[in-house]
C-alpha cells in the first residue's frame, strides 16, 4: 500500500518548462524550449519495460525546481543522457528532431 501511495505521488509532480516530469504510461507531458516543443511520452518508456523509479529519484529528484536541464548536461550523460547515450537509447546529439518539434 505504501508503494502505491509513493507511486501515485510521483505521478502528480509537475515541473516547469525546463524541468522533467514523471509521466505514467498512457500520459504525455509537453514543454516549450527554444528549439521547439518537447513531448515526453510515458508509453514510449513504459513500453520498453522501464519503471518510474528507475529514473525517479535516482536521476530526477522529486522536488519541483530541482532539475534545470540543459542540452550540454544531457549530452554529457546527465538527466536523459544517462540512458540516451547511444548505447542504451538513441543519443540526442545530432538527433534534435526526435525530441524537439517545431
Amino acid at each position: 500500500m505504501k508503494r502505491i501511495a509513493i507511486a501515485a505521488a510521483a505521478m502528480v509532480v509537475v515541473m516547469t518548462a525546463a524541468q522533467a516530469m514523471a509521466v505514467s504510461a498512457g500520459k504525455t507531458v509537453e514543454w516549450p524550449t527554444s528549439m521547439g516543443k518537447v513531448t515526453f511520452k510515458g508509453d514510449d518508456h513504459a513500453g520498453k519495460g522501464l519503471k518510474c523509479n528507475e529514473c525517479h529519484t535516482k536521476i530526477f529528484k522529486m522536488k519541483k525546481g530541482s532539475a534545470q536541464m540543459k542540452m550540454a548536461d544531457i549530452n554529457a550523460g546527465k538527466y536523459c543522457g544517462e540512458c540516451h547515450n547511444g548505447k542504451k537509447a538513441f543519443k540526442p546529439a545530432g538527433n534534435c528532431a526526435k525530441c524537439h518539434k517545431k
